[in-house]
């Protein structure tokens, strides 16, 4: 049975603004840097056989604290990235409220496709599963660890396990550093195993940032 863990970045100054982040390319900051040495030692008792991360600095980074305790290389995927938030990136939620009412709403009523050029999220999902799954298969019978984003990681898992949008809908943010763990066999395909998981579960905030 394949054990792949999705693993979310650490807290990001964007973050604590709630500033959208999407795709630009922010750092961690020094309470996410503690977060990921933090959850490292806990990833590393599960023996991962390989490391996958987005390549935006703050889930390589995260990585990166697993790769030390590890001694595993960490494997780049874009595909991983956040989701792409077009005319929102770089936005306070508040602005984006203000600048964008129809979109922003739409949004929040759970559109898929609200415009200001925000990536959809159907292609969200089937662009990150795609990236899982290829790290899963790579160590067949293994465990994986990828260090992604929030709003991408539930899509990604989402497609993987073939839930509807209502269904996504339902199921809680990531904390920052916290993951999911789905495993996979040959009779049943992806099964969910645990969500949410980290030292501390505390209230994540919004996928967009």
């Amino acid at each position: 049975m394949t054990r792949l863990i999705i693993w979310r970045h650490g807290n990001t100054d964007w973050n604590a603004a709630n500033r959208v982040q999407g795709q630009t390319d922010v750092p961690l900051n020094e309470l996410g840097r503690d977060q990921a040495r933090d959850a490292a030692p806990l990833l590393a008792s599960l023996r991962p056989d390989a490391i996958v991360s987005s390549d935006l600095s703050r889930a390589a980074e995260t990585a990166a604290a697993l790769a030390a305790l590890t001694g595993l290389p960490v494997r780049t995927d874009a595909r991983l990235r956040e989701r792409h938030f077009g005319q929102w990136q770089g936005l306070h939620l508040t602005e984006v409220a203000e600048r964008f009412p129809e979109e922003y709403a739409r949004w929040r009523s759970g559109d898929p496709a609200p415009g200001a050029d925000l990536e959809p999220l159907p292609d969200l999902g089937q662009r990150v599963a795609a990236a899982l799954q290829e790290a899963a298969d790579a160590a067949p019978g293994g465990t994986v660890v990828t260090a992604t984003h929030g709003g991408g990681s539930r899509q990604g898992v989402g497609h993987l396990l073939g839930w509807d949008a209502g269904v996504l809908r339902s199921i809680g943010s990531l904390a920052n550093c916290h993951w999911t763990e789905l495993r996979h066999d040959d009779v049943r395909g992806w099964q969910l195993r645990a969500h949410n998981v980290g030292l501390i579960t505390v209230p994540a905030v919004v996928d967009a940032v």
